[in-house]
């Protein structure tokens, strides 16, 4: 971080960013896609994602490299030549050592020729040098970018990640990448997509759905089923945020099968009820839920998604969206537990207020939607007064209305609005 601040909210940029007004403003003062665009990631680069080649990469030796190029792409020796430019028989004594090539020129050649980081070579300019000192330090970011979303300030996360991600991005569209950068840029686009999903209001949460969907294009070429679990979970849950709850629910399957963690399968099952829920699916919703309460009985809670608040939360959320008001009502009188970060407190208190106007506990109800409007205005969390506003329209609780829409208008001039 250097200092310098938003032109429009005066929030401290990140170090990467290079324009004066931060992603959020950005987002939120824009048209609804995001300013920065999740480029398909070029054919090239996904031979560098393959095992065989990560590996023969970390050796660093021309000679290797070489091999297993023409072996993973299935090329003799003729049509290496021809892509490199050079004749076979000086590439036979590349590959087997006889020859070695010290200029800088022909290795930066050869490592446009095959996609390669030019730095894989030994050949390192400006450009390579600033991109890998902006690698030491970007997981450390998305750790610290996630930590402060958990903490309730998502806004930071997303202005924090946003740049991050668009460097990656442009290397990517170069085609120069290897596998520690891919694993990079995938992780970076599902903590960005996921705090996008916490700070945009609801008509743009597709945006957020978007990025992580390009974090699974990634993570299903990597042959890392843990890594796939998480992006799939991660994207499953924002498409049903977004309204594509079908299409979540099957994400977010596919990544219950290919977790092993109780801690993930968990938080799968957290997310997979909550769809389930919504599409009113009370069956299928007992199911999960009791497969989630197995789960947590038997081993330790962790996280935000894997201990019994959540649990509570989810259960009461899934009896209403599955008809059962009432058994949702008695539930709400018996708190369970404590949030592990302040936006599931919202979460659970506009939940909770949901539930009370089903059961016509008005006053309960009331006390319930302002702590969650106040909170969620503090956090700037604006889908959460999205749901007080539809809960207290249906219920013709008018006053209320007023407030949560003067909230949002709030939070929307916060984000908008030049200092």
């Amino acid at each position: 971080m250097d200092g310098s601040r938003c032109q429009a909210c005066g929030v401290t940029i990140s170090r990467y960013a290079a324009e004066s007004v931060c992603p959020t403003c950005a987002a939120n003062n824009g048209p609804p896609s995001p300013p920065v665009r999740a480029v398909p990631i070029v054919s090239a680069v996904w031979l560098w994602a393959a095992p065989e080649a990560a590996t023969a990469i970390a050796t660093r030796d021309l000679p290797t490299i070489l091999r297993t190029y023409r072996r993973i792409n299935g090329l003799n020796q003729i049509a290496l030549a021809e892509l490199l430019g050079y004749d076979k028989s000086y590439v036979s004594m590349l590959e087997t050592g006889r020859r070695a090539i010290t200029d800088v020129a022909s290795r930066r050649h050869i490592a446009a020729r095959l996609a390669l980081p030019t730095h894989v070579l030994g050949v390192t300019g400006v450009d390579d040098a600033e991109y890998r000192a902006m690698l030491q330090f970007g997981d450390s970011t998305i750790r610290l970018a996630e930590i402060a979303r958990q903490s309730g300030h998502a806004v930071e996360a997303v202005n924090e990640l946003w740049p991050l991600v668009a460097r990656l991005e442009a290397r990517a569209a170069e085609g120069r990448m290897e596998r520690d950068s891919l694993i990079l840029l995938a992780q970076a686009r599902v903590a960005l997509g996921v705090s996008l999903g916490t700070v945009l209001p609801e008509e743009r949460l597709a945006s957020a759905a978007r990025w992580t969907g390009q974090a699974v294009r990634i993570a299903s070429r990597l042959n890392d089923p843990a890594f796939q679990a998480h992006t799939l979970r991660m994207h499953g849950n924002e498409l049903r945020k977004a309204g594509y709850i079908g299409a979540g629910v099957a994400r977010l399957i596919q990544s219950l099968a290919l977790s092993a963690d109780p801690a993930d399968r968990g938080a799968a099952l957290a997310f997979l009820c909550r769809a389930i829920g919504e599409l009113g699916d009370g069956a299928h919703f007992d199911l999960a839920l009791q497969q989630y309460q197995h789960l947590l009985e038997r081993n330790a809670h962790s996280g935000l998604l894997f201990q019994p608040f959540t649990l509570h939360e989810i259960e009461i959320r899934g009896l209403l969206g599955t008809g059962r008001t009432a058994e949702a009502g008695r539930l709400v009188g018996t708190p369970v537990g404590t949030p592990s970060a302040p936006q599931w407190r919202i979460i659970e208190r506009v939940t909770t207020g949901e539930v009370l106007t089903a059961v016509n506990e008005t006053d309960s109800a009331t006390d319930a939607f302002v702590d969650a409007i106040r909170s969620a205005e503090h956090h700037r969390l604006p889908h959460q007064i999205q749901r007080v506003i539809r809960a207290t329209v249906k219920s013709g609780m008018h006053e209320l209305t007023s407030e949560a829409q003067a909230a949002m208008r709030r939070i929307r001039s916060a984000l908008v609005t030049s200092s």
